[in-house]
């Protein structure tokens, strides 16, 4: 096999596609509404008609020309990159940014649940008077 043969494999291609994308045959399987066999018989295939490739990027969430132009190399120096960039200075690409306290935020949001479960507490008590007092009414 031709190192050509294998840069034009466009099912092992789809394959690479799948597990960056962390899916496994079955999910690509079920989101186009086949079988995880034809998965694999699509992935085992060196050459697929361009209806069932659309099918697959769209599926897979990519562009038909990103399956027909994937390498590994080049997803490699896209990530290096970005870890390259890092190191210049700039926060980089996977960076957290938060421009909030997250405790804060935790606070807020046990603030909130305790005043909605007194509300609650509230109704509940209002409906019981209610009942009482239709029953006494009697």
């Amino acid at each position: 096999m031709s190192t050509l043969t294998k840069q034009n494999h466009i099912g092992r291609k789809i394959s690479r596609i799948r597990e960056l994308r962390d899916m496994k045959q079955e999910a690509l399987a079920y989101a186009m509404g086949i079988s995880q066999q034809t998965i694999s018989a699509i992935e085992n295939s060196e050459t697929i008609d361009d209806e069932k490739l659309t099918e697959v990027a769209k599926a897979l969430g990519v562009s038909v020309e990103a399956i027909k132009n994937f390498s590994d190399e080049a997803a490699i120096n896209y990530f290096n990159t970005l870890y390259d960039n890092s190191n210049n200075g700039s926060q980089g690409a996977f960076a957290n940014n938060c421009t909030f306290n997250p405790l804060d935020k935790l606070i807020e949001a046990y603030e909130e649940n305790k005043k909605l479960y007194e509300r609650l507490l509230q109704a509940e008590k209002d409906k019981l008077e209610y009942v009482e007092k239709l029953l006494n009414g009697k």
